[in-house]
């Protein structure tokens, strides 16, 4: 079972940095290079700094992370940072509207330190994606030079007794320590719940719910491998069995059964077709849909957006025009990967086929990344299309992954195609930052 701590985290100083709102950012995989530079100019201190730190001219391969390492130490000396005096547990609110829709909700969890392990059919940490190579590369430079986790990895578990709900509700009704908005105007609040070890306490109470059963991977699959390898790295040689800071990682714990969470579409966006790949589209699609044509982009858009009724089929728009694809009965049966039931009836398996098989797009093309982009807005997809006719030649448009779908591939062992889900909103980086140190 999963090993879950509390843990004295590295926070920023209201009294040094004034609004915190200014300090904090969303992780790093999300941050285009616009909005890495707004944040730096945001404020001297914004964590961006620390976990995307920028490059300058003429550094060498690895200077931007000693930069982030030189930089981490001096807010940590002249207060910026301070370090909490107890080990405590987190507690996080996030109160947001679903994107392109009047839905409100709210979710709670906890950041906590989760102890490492290998992925294993037994283990205690499941995975559900798979990860590329770059950014695992970044990650591990990063973190070899900090030694803090700057933004957590978040973690799905299921305590159906409704207990951690009953415990977070009492927490978030007392005053929190954060209250903050974000750009896109996401509440974030915070509250710290400090036990001294007693084990009837909330925080000893959170960390034995949610370790009761394995942890599922919902974001941060990339953090995670790379912490993996870190610990192996600094293992190596070490003689004696103790625990190190460096065996853990910081999380974001959110229980996936007593409250709604978010997963957005992951709409693909086809590049380099040309007029003949356009309209082969439509002809080969027929091979594995049922094809509905003639659909107008505005019946796409409703759909396919986040409160349309998209399960179990696509929508494909082109300049030419637009259709609705329903999977003809047994035709996907040659194609599908080994592995359960759940993975090979998911939505984004299917279209992966697809892909390959009516457009060229293999796996490899989907790594490489110059043919295939992505957008979770299905009238974004759809206008990326229509406004730019040397940019995308074709939408395909798909429904979010049910958030049961991925605990379930996970818990079969089996690896989500790449971009299944994107879960909504991302936690800030910056509330809280685990340092390797006890």
């Amino acid at each position: 079972m999963p090993e879950i701590r509390s843990f004295r985290a590295l926070r920023y100083d209201p009294a040094a940095v004034g609004d915190l709102a200014a300090v904090v950012s969303p992780p790093y995989d999300v941050i285009g290079p616009q909005l890495q530079q707004t944040l730096l100019e945001r404020h001297p201190a914004n964590v961006v700094r620390l976990d995307l730190p920028p490059g300058d001219t003429g550094d060498e391969p690895d200077e931007r992370y000693r930069r982030a390492a030189r930089t981490l130490a001096a807010w940590r000396s002249a207060g910026i940072l301070h370090r909490d005096p107890r080990p405590a547990t987190y507690v996080y609110e996030q109160t947001y509207r679903v994107p392109g829709s009047n839905v409100e909700r709210r979710q709670r969890g906890f950041f906590g330190r989760l102890r490492l392990e290998s992925f294993g059919p037994e283990g205690g940490v499941l995975p559900h994606e798979r990860t590329l190579a770059g950014p695992r590369e970044d990650r591990y430079r990063l973190l070899r030079a900090t030694a803090v986790n700057t933004s957590p990895v978040v973690g799905l578990y299921a305590d159906r007794t409704g207990r951690s709900a009953a415990v977070l509700d009492s927490i978030a009704a007392t005053p929190p320590v954060t209250d903050i908005e974000d750009d896109d105007r996401v509440r974030h609040r915070l509250w710290i719940v400090v036990d001294d070890a007693d084990p009837s306490g909330a925080s000893a109470e959170l960390a034995r719910l949610a370790g009761a059963g394995p942890v599922t991977i919902a974001d941060g699959h990339h953090r995670y491998e790379t912490a993996l390898r870190y610990r192996d790295e600094r293992r190596t040689g070490a003689t004696d069995g103790d625990d190190h800071g460096y065996d853990h990682l910081l999380a974001l714990f959110l229980e996936s059964t007593a409250q709604t969470l978010t997963v957005l579409p992951t709409h693909r966006l086809l590049r380099d077709l040309g007029d003949g790949g356009v309209q082969a589209l439509f002809t080969r699609a027929a091979e594995l849909f049922e094809v509905r044509d003639g659909v107008a982009a505005d019946e796409l858009r409703v759909v396919f957006g986040p409160e349309g009724r998209a399960s179990g089929t696509f929508g494909l728009w082109t300049r030419t025009g637009g259709a609705i694809l329903s999977p003809r009965p047994t035709a996907f049966d040659p194609y599908l990967p080994a592995g359960g039931s759940t993975l090979r009836a998911l939505d984004v398996t299917l279209l992966g086929i697809a892909l390959e098989r009516i457009a060229g797009i293999d796996a490899a093309a989907v790594r490489g990344g110059d043919r295939l982009s992505y957008v979770h807005d299905a009238a974004e997809a759809v206008s990326r299309v229509d406004a730019d006719p040397e940019g995308a030649d074709a939408a395909f448009l798909l429904a979010p992954t049910p958030v049961e779908a991925v605990v379930a591939v996970a818990g079969d062992g089996d690896v989500m195609p790449q971009k299944s889900t994107y879960f909504y909103p991302k936690a800030l980086t910056g509330l809280v930052i685990n340092p390797h140190e006890w």
